[in-house]
């Protein structure tokens, strides 16, 4: 199992909490991804909103690529996983711009591919928002065009979204044959175009049995292609790490608890302008991407085991979310991975 982290560029993960103590500025992200890669985290995601979904559309939030490649100069070894939105996008100039940061990180740069579901961040930022299936079409195209210029001398291109013609992009990135492609969806649609175009499949938080189901239907659908085994298989997780169960449980309600707030307005768009395998209930919004389905909350022990029960069924990489961030990482990478080492080897031995 390899640990990332999803990089807090909104000021917090918890829709009713005001104050998390974790500034949506550039110091506090760069004190924390440079504290990661010394505590083993491999990775950091990089969500990328025009309008700040966790606090309010009135709060601050990091802009996406500019952290990213600041970050990638001024860190070594974590992989830097920056999510990219066809409708916000020229995929010819997004190509430039991810070979040129996958130069700044010696082959650190990956991306995650989002079809996008916010219709009001798409009007107020002038990005192009269609109906779901026309969205996935679109990223389809996008996806060959950026994957043609990092790998053809000269690249043509005669779409329905977009014309390219004796395009050249130099220097290529430092990943070969490509900048590794996550990307996440549940709708038809989306899993198809997955299969066909990314090399890693990444997913909102799920039970064992719920993460079980979709990598073996997405490994299936991938043999389908022809293509090359997916690289990875990732989830996103909210930990909720305590010395006891009851301290554990009572941060769990404190954070749950749903107020009435600017926080929740993309909660319609979300539920509605996505095509969602499971009900989400405005109580499952209390924490961003379903965080709380793995229930990775409790004692250290409790926490590990539940790891190696997703790893035996084929995750291998956790996108975990921390509040208040460094101090709940710290916790993390010293009382939990260890733990799960330990038991990985009991297991084995």
């Amino acid at each position: 199992m390899k640990y990332g982290f999803w990089l807090p560029i909104f000021g917090g993960w918890l829709r009713n909490v005001e104050d998390e103590q974790m500034p949506a500025t550039f110091d506090y992200a760069k004190n924390v991804i440079q504290s990661a890669e010394q505590w083993g985290y491999s990775t950091t995601l990089i969500a990328e909103l025009y309008l700040n979904d966790i606090k309010g559309p009135e709060h601050d939030s990091l802009e996406a690529w500019s952290t990213a490649a600041a970050l990638a100069a001024v860190t070594e070894k974590i992989e830097i996983m920056t999510a990219i939105r066809p409708g916000f996008h020229n995929p010819a100039v997004a190509a430039k711009m991810a070979a040129n940061i996958d130069h700044i990180s010696n082959g650190r740069f990956t991306l995650n591919v989002v079809s996008a579901w916010w219709a009001e961040e798409a009007r107020q930022y002038a990005g192009i928002f269609t109906e779901h299936d026309e969205r996935y079409a679109r990223t389809e195209e996008f996806i060959d065009v950026l994957k043609g210029l990092w790998t053809e001398e000269t690249f043509q291109y005669s779409g329905q979204f977009y014309d390219l013609k004796d395009t050249k992009l130099a220097p290529k990135p430092v990943q070969r044959p490509n900048p590794i492609l996550y990307a996440g969806g549940e709708s038809e649609k989306g899993k198809q175009t997955i299969a066909e175009k990314c090399d890693a499949y990444v997913m909102h938080g799920g039970t064992v049995e719920e993460i079980q189901q979709k990598i073996a239907d997405m490994k299936a659908r991938r043999a389908q292609t022809g293509n090359e085994p997916f690289s990875s298989f990732g989830m996103a997780a909210y930990v909720i790490c305590r010395d006891t169960e009851e301290e554990a449980f009572a941060e769990l309600e404190k954070i749950t608890t749903v107020k009435d707030s600017s926080a929740y307005a993309g909660f319609k768009d979300f539920t509605t302008k996505s095509q969602l395998e499971q009900q989400i209930q405005l109580q499952d919004y209390s924490v961003s991407n379903r965080g709380l389905r793995p229930n990775l909350v409790g004692t250290p022990e409790q926490i590990a085991e539940r790891i190696l029960q997703y790893e035996e069924k084929g995750l291998d990489l956790l996108l975990l979310q921390f509040s208040p961030q460094l101090e709940e990482m710290e916790r993390f990478a010293k009382q939990v991975m260890p733990l799960v080492e330990q038991k990985r080897s009991l297991i084995k031995n």
